[in-house]
């Protein structure tokens, strides 16, 4: 886990199996996908004649600790896990939601966001009448598919295709079907399981094995997967971008270290990133330490192509929830001290090479620095296996606005004198490209250079929903 976490968007998990009930599959797979979201989960099935549905605010086992996810009859479902990228964290914004229009009634959950919500309002569904019952853009695009045009679901996807701009993977249950949809870029992760009869669609491939399934393949950008009763059926965007966009946090931070994220397995490369930082940003020193927990695999790949041995030197607290839960900066502040503890008898006197995946703010960063050589490390050299981040994201992460961002304020040196680091070197864009063995243009990296793959709104807030309701 990073110092100063990057604001994960969401985890989806839907089942298909006409021979048994799926809800406890789901509640399994949700599990595997907690990491993905923090503030509320929920798990909705159908029986082929009703929806149900159960969300609430906390985590999965929270949500679902007094109830008996038995009671969400039926052998279709969808579960989500959800960290608010549009909208606050409120129950009324838990997923998965359930809508009514012109096709029927239908559930979705949403990984990702959308960045024209306005105009969809406006000018593809005010004739409809709909009352918003949330301020989250998911719901937006459930009316959207539940109004849209097309004879069948894949007309329908690529109806909603044409119009909805930003990220989207996405899972629709009706009352006969599961329904995944990658956007044309394919931005956020999505993939298909097999377990027996089931038909498994999940945001991470690690979601599929938790429950004993099959990876077969991760779902194409721009597809539309259907399974029912005929079985399983897809279809492509014709308009779908040829340049595959995935956002690359999540080789570097997002998806689990077991996950396999674009074809490769998201441990291996991260053991390439921190192998690069190391032949890119070298010192001398005693030992590696890596950020638990996400940093450790690139701590490890510096160690092994450094020859500097790596140790653990900072022990994460498992029971104490991520810092960027927590509702204001003092709060985060705060927070990192409970959530780390150093070994003193380790870094003592120690030239440390301390590895992180990311810095957002800088603020903890400086103050897991100071904890080090407080307990007597004799130097921190700084190693980040990502580039500075320059820009925020519009797709899905919510990680900070422009003004917050150190590395879009302060040049590397600056930076390294803000968190006490006695030196400071970050992984570069080519490097971390040949780490994930991208193709040219082949993931999203805006937040490093600031080249969006669509047009946005540089002043976008994610309450901004809410704003206007408002007014």
């Amino acid at each position: 886990m990073a110092i100063e976490s990057l604001n994960e968007e969401c985890g989806v998990f839907g089942i298909y199996n006409p021979n048994e009930t799926v809800a406890e599959s789901i509640y399994l797979g949700l599990f595997a996908l907690q990491h993905r979201g923090q503030e509320s989960a929920g798990i909705a099935t159908s029986n082929h004649e009703k929806l149900f549905n159960k969300t609430d605010t906390g985590l999965i086992a929270n949500v679902f600790n007094d109830f008996d996810v038995n009671k969400l009859e039926g052998d279709i479902g969808i579960g989500h896990t959800r960290y608010s990228t549009t909208g606050s964290h409120s129950k009324k914004n838990a997923q998965p939601l359930i809508v009514n229009g012109i096709n029927g009634e239908i559930a979705l959950g949403h990984n990702g966001n959308i960045i024209n919500t306005e105009e969809l309002k406006d000018k593809y569904l005010s004739e409809y009448g709909i009352e918003y019952k949330t301020a989250s853009d998911s719901e937006v695009i459930a009316y959207m598919y539940a109004n849209s045009v097309g004879k069948n679901w894949f007309e329908r996807s690529n109806y909603c295709m044409r119009y909805i701009k930003g990220a989207f993977s996405l899972l629709i249950m009706t009352k006969d079907e599961l329904i995944g949809v990658r956007d044309p870029l394919g931005i956020r992760p999505l993939c298909l399981g097999k377990k027996g009869d089931s038909w498994i669609l999940s945001s991470e491939s690690a979601a599929l094995a938790h429950i004993g399934a099959d990876f077969v393949r991760e779902i194409d950008n721009g597809e539309t997967i259907v399974i029912n009763k005929e079985g399983i059926n897809s279809s492509m965007y014709s308009s779908r971008s040829k340049e595959h966009k995935m956002c690359i946090f999540e080789q570097i931070y997002f998806s689990r270290p077991d996950s396999v994220i674009d074809g490769q397995l998201t441990y291996e490369s991260r053991l390439k990133m921190g192998k690069s930082l190391a032949k890119e940003h070298p010192v001398d020193a005693d030992i590696v330490i890596g950020v638990p927990d996400s940093a450790i695999p690139a701590a490890i790949g510096y160690s092994n192509e450094s020859k500097i041995p790596y140790t653990e030197g900072l022990i994460r607290n498992r029971y104490v929830g991520r810092t960027f839960i927590s509702p204001n900066q003092k709060l985060r502040e705060l927070g990192v001290k409970t959530k780390f503890n150093v070994l003193n008898r380790i870094v003592k006197d120690q030239r440390i090479i301390l590895i992180d995946d990311s810095i957002v703010r800088g603020t903890t960063t400086s103050r897991v620095i100071e904890m080090i050589k407080n307990a007597g490390a004799k130097e921190i050299h700084m190693r980040v296996s990502s580039p500075p981040i320059t820009s925020p994201c519009f797709f899905g992460v919510d990680m900070a606005t422009t003004s917050e961002l150190i590395a879009n304020k302060f040049n590397i040196e600056e930076i390294r004198k803000i968190i006490g680091a006695d030196s400071l070197g970050f992984l570069s864009i080519d490097s971390l490209q040949k780490s994930v063995n991208a193709k040219k243009n082949n993931y999203c990296n805006a937040c490093f250079t600031g080249n969006y793959p669509m047009p946005v709104q540089l002043d976008f807030d994610k309450f901004h929903l809410e704003k206007i309701k408002q007014k």
